[in-house]
């Protein structure tokens, strides 16, 4: 293809995104359908997280979205089940360049992780002739510069792993750090509360903390107010909606709305 060589070590789009130094506004997605994916890839937002920790996403699915959304401006980012190294390593193969892990705990648990997105002698990804990561093959020297391609987030998800924020955020070959206000306000005694005010706060002084570690800062606002304060408060990448929500909320508002009409006229 002219002007695009197939051979070169491609960039990874979300560290692209970031150096513009502006927020970065993103959508969380757990219908698991591609043509939602594709639909929304051409809303407006700067990423879109395809969850495979709460959603049934298989490796399949996580490369159908991934393939989808590279033809729309928007950059897919795929959370893991967990932190184990070999659904690492079979999503890199795969082609999935930017990966969230959940519930992070310690800068140990930080460093297994990048130790599984890095080849030998740096770390454990096992090393194959040929996939989908290295354009089956065609870019000659993956192995060498794999770690430019990839972009790998750690979740701080418990009061237990924000008390570590800065020994996580610090660790070599972690990215990016992303607050999940659910699991932090369960861990905070206060269960499906993640707008409480405790939370919000927890979770900027979070920010505050990692912010001398040099690395990107994310989080999950659980609604537009507290969306609207964290990009004023200079998080990096904010997850301001949800395809779910969207959906539901819509359609529940459609069926109240003609179920009171039919209601008024039957009386």
């Amino acid at each position: 293809m002219p002007g695009h060589a197939i051979d070169a070590v491609p960039q990874n789009p979300f560290r692209v995104a970031l150096a513009g130094k502006r927020p970065l506004i993103g959508i969380w997605s757990m219908l698991n359908s591609v043509d939602a994916t594709e639909a929304l890839g051409w809303s407006g937002y700067d990423w879109l997280l395809v969850d495979g920790e709460h959603a049934p996403v298989s490796l399949q699915d996580a490369m159908a979205h991934c393939r989808t959304l590279a033809g729309t401006p928007t950059v897919p980012i795929v959370r893991l089940l967990w932190n184990d190294p070999l659904l690492l390593k079979s999503h890199l193969d795969a082609g999935v360049n930017t990966i969230m892990l959940p519930y992070v705990q310690s800068a140990e648990e930080a460093g297994r992780a990048v130790d599984a997105m890095r080849y030998p002698p740096r770390g454990i990804r096992g090393v194959a002739a040929m996939h989908r990561a290295s354009r089956y093959a065609r870019v000659k020297d993956y192995v060498a510069r794999a770690d430019e391609t990839l972009f790998l987030i750690v979740q701080i998800e418990t009061r237990e792993a924000l008390e570590r924020c800065e020994e996580i955020a610090a660790v070599d070959g972690v990215d990016a750090v992303f607050f999940g206000p659910g699991d932090l306000a369960a861990s905070m005694d206060l269960p499906g509360q993640a707008g409480h005010p405790d939370v919000t706060a927890a979770i900027e002084e979070g920010l505050a903390r990692c912010r001398p570690s040099g690395k990107a800062v994310g989080v999950l606002a659980p609604n537009d107010e507290i969306a609207e304060r964290h990009i004023r408060s200079g998080f990096d990448f904010v997850s301001v909606a949800n395809d779910c929500a969207i959906l539901f909320r819509g359609a529940d508002a459609a069926a109240a709305r003609f179920r009171a009409v039919v209601d008024a006229a039957k009386g």
